[in-house]
């Protein structure tokens, strides 16, 4: 009911039997508990299960969520020493958000998860944590990557020569991890258990569930899901097996550093010409500040809008009123715009209005508006939306490369002992 983030169980009553706790991995200078463990472990199986997901076994589903806590809190001591805080402004209007989308209030929402056994504290921490690990990821990874139109121009080239700018294939994988000290013996095992695995695949075994059992990746618990990939898109590690690929084939085994590879093409699909409405509009902006208290910019721009219902040019109104000296120059002339470039009030109303129509004044954050919507057309937007994708793949796909290298340097520079019974 409440989504993703409302999984979070509390502890068990002090009166209830509660087994002792204990470290199931050591961290650096820190440590993670088995309570935190299978707290964890409670919240993600309820969020495959309200997915409608098949659960792996109990062993690697400890497996992973300890591997995915202690990468987690690696980042989070990165975070502190670096100076990373979420302080609780931003916390409490995170959470008014997510109560917000959930149509209840703040109180109501507290008083939801308390009902339904959640602590709300520790929920509140969870978040914390979340926007700082967001935050952390933005500065030291997502922010130095950069896409050049040079960058750009040559994707779209290479697009061009391999015929392939419209193509789009939705890609399944499965990794069986080797350990980054692995031996001959250990190879040779975990290349067997990927044949025998592709084996099952090729006699009609669900994709899906078989990733969610026995894949390492990063996107076992959503069936090993990599998402609609442009073919320039893909990781470089499988950039030569899928172009030769058709909907429903299964790769053979792809080894690289990280362990054995499996990917299935689950669809393909291509992208249709991209035609929007336009809309060329002027308008007048009535800004409040320290001479013009907010009643007074609209009592300013009602009694333009009065004289424009009079006869008066809006032109020259706009020109000699309008607080938008980009447009107030061009008799408040915005050109003509794409759906989105605008604040959404000011679409909402622009989208509402018939052509040669004057709006009533209305209020953004820029201030008071007069609109005129001018005349509407449709355009061909499909050079701008193709260098759009061709920028997001691009960025994409460093990032993809720029995260695991930063994940895995954080992890190769960290202390980590694991303490469970069973060997991670």
């Amino acid at each position: 009911m409440l989504g993703l983030f409302a999984l979070y169980l509390i502890q068990s009553p002090t009166y209830a039997y509660v087994p002792l706790d204990r470290i199931v991995a050591v961290v650096n200078d820190d440590v993670i508990m088995q309570s935190e463990l299978e707290t964890k472990i409670r919240t993600i199986r309820g969020q495959i299960q309200q997915q409608g997901g098949q659960l792996p076994p109990a062993s690697i589903l400890e497996r992973q969520v300890l591997d995915n806590l202690v990468q987690n809190r690696i980042q989070l001591q990165i975070a502190e020493k670096t100076g990373v805080k979420v302080n609780d402004e931003m916390l409490n209007r995170t959470i008014s958000n997510i109560a917000a989308e959930n149509k209840v209030s703040l109180t109501q929402f507290r008083e939801i998860l308390e009902k339904d056994g959640y602590n709300y504290e520790q929920f509140r921490e969870d978040i914390r944590n979340e926007i700082t690990l967001s935050q952390l990821r933005r500065r030291q990874v997502e922010n130095r990557v950069v896409v050049t139109e040079k960058e750009i121009d040559n994707f779209l080239a290479n697009q061009e020569i391999q015929g392939s700018a419209q193509t789009e294939v939705l890609i399944s994988h499965i990794l069986l991890a080797l350990p980054s000290t692995a031996t001959a013996d250990e190879v040779a095992q975990v290349k067997q258990v990927a044949e025998r695995v592709r084996e099952e695949l090729l006699a009609g075994a669900d994709f899906a569930k078989t990733a969610n059992t026995v894949s390492d990746g990063g996107n076992a618990e959503n069936g090993g899901d990599l998402g609609w990939r442009k073919l320039e898109d893909v990781p470089s590690l499988f950039a030569d097996y899928i172009p030769d690929m058709k909907k429903g084939d299964i790769s053979e085994i792809i080894q690289s550093t990280s362990g054995f590879h499996i990917i299935k093409i689950a669809d393909i699909r291509s992208d249709d010409k991209h035609v929007v409405q336009q809309t060329h509009a002027r308008h007048i902006l009535i800004k409040q500040d320290e001479l013009m208290s907010n009643a007074q910019a609209r009592e300013k721009a009602e009694q333009l809008k009065i004289r424009i219902e009079n006869g008066d040019d809006f032109a020259l109104l706009a020109k000699g009123n309008s607080d938008d000296p980009g447009s107030a120059i061009k008799g408040g002339d915005l050109g003509w715009t794409t759906p989105g470039s605008l604040v959404p009030e000011f679409q909402k109303m622009m989208d509402s209005m018939e052509p040669g129509k004057v709006s009533k004044p209305f209020r953004t954050d820029y201030g008071w508006h007069i609109l005129e919507v001018l005349e509407r057309r449709n355009f061909d937007n499909s050079e701008s939306v193709k260098r759009g994708k061709a920028r997001a793949a691009i960025r994409n796909k460093k990032l993809e490369e720029a995260m695991q290298n930063w994940t895995r340097q954080l992890r190769d520079e960290a202390y980590v002992e694991y303490r469970l019974d069973d060997d991670i």
